[in-house]
């Protein structure tokens, strides 16, 4: 197994630019690429990208719009949203030479297909090795240094542990995981519940509805996770509870600031993307093709929709019938 001494991260956004800090403390070669190349060029200028201030970028990090020259790293990690996942895979595929890991760091669902981030790599890119990662982990707290643990999946595990040995360091812990969809799972569904527990709190519910969202959401990722063949460890873990929790508590998750302002009443944050809400419609669709209850994430997409109001949605998850929990 190779040793994986460069790293390339496609999409310099807030979170592209925190991976490619992370990879530089762990001692790789790292280049970081920008589809636009003024962007680019801006950022190895100034070493500081405006989607992430304040944060220094260090001067061995190279910028680029080539694609061509990403491709040749070691491995290749896709900060791009998930929903632009295989468009950014399908530039990347005419330019690799060989079967390189390539590692979806976006967490969703894509629209049309139901399929999760590993296999669209899979499509977009066949002799690739598609792997995941995921975990509570903000941009800005990973670039500072500050501490955070993620999970890493990949099919093979010898494959897995190698990566998270390419990218640990003193302030960032991955642990290596085979289960790749319990990842994938938990990373998607969150999303949307965090959207659910801040449209409690803009509401002024109280934190007894919170933790009860939370935890009745918990619940349904648990019932998709099993359907799907996830691992009840990987949900418990980082990649799902973990997760869970932090992007259901603070403002600094894009998914929880949406539901706030919707709560509240107010305008979603402006130029925040928040993947659960193009998550949550695919999500019940999935659910429903597995015959999965999930009555917290289907209210969130009916608001989101406009087919319900917040009131008539709180109403009728209160009115449901009563039953035992599981």
């Amino acid at each position: 197994m190779p040793a994986f001494d460069s790293v390339a991260v496609i999409g310099a956004g807030a979170w592209g630019t925190a991976l490619a800090t992370v990879a530089a403390r762990a001692g790789r070669s790292v280049t970081l690429w920008a589809r636009n190349a003024e962007h680019a060029a801006r950022i190895a200028s100034t070493r500081d990208n405006p989607r992430l201030p304040g944060v220094r970028i260090a001067a061995d990090i190279v910028i680029t719009s080539d694609l061509a020259k990403s491709s040749r790293a070691d491995v290749l990690l896709i900060a791009t949203p998930a929903q632009h996942l295989r468009g950014a895979v399908n530039m990347l595929a005419s330019h690799l030479t060989g079967p390189a890991p390539i590692v979806a760091c976006a967490k969703g669902i894509e629209h049309g297909t139901h399929k999760f981030m590993t296999d669209v790599i899979a499509e977009a890119a066949p002799h690739a090795q598609p792997a995941i990662l995921s975990g509570p982990s903000f941009a800005d707290d990973v670039a500072r240094g500050l501490p955070t643990a993620v999970t890493l999946a990949a099919k093979d595990e010898a494959l897995a542990s190698n990566l998270v040995k390419a990218l640990g360091s003193p302030t960032f812990r991955p642990y290596h995981s085979t289960d790749i969809r319990g990842v994938e799972i938990g990373g998607a569904a969150k999303n949307v519940l965090a959207i659910a527990v801040g449209i409690a709190v803009g509401r002024k519910l109280g934190a007894s509805a919170q933790a009860a969202l939370t935890t009745r959401g918990f619940a349904e990722l648990t019932r998709l996770g099993r359907a799907l063949g996830a691992r009840s460890e990987t949900i418990t873990g980082l990649s799902g509870l973990g997760d869970l929790i932090l992007t259901c508590s603070s403002p600094q998750s894009r998914n929880f600031a949406l539901g706030l302002a919707l709560g509240r009443g107010e305008q979603p944050p402006a130029g925040k993307l928040a993947e659960g809400e193009f998550t949550a419609p695919v999500l019940i669709e999935l659910a429903a093709s597995q015959n999965v209850e999930m009555p917290v994430s289907e209210a969130v997409a009916s608001i989101l929709s406009g087919r319900s109001t917040i009131d008539a949605a709180i109403s009728a998850l209160m009115t449901r019938p009563f039953k035992a929990e599981e």
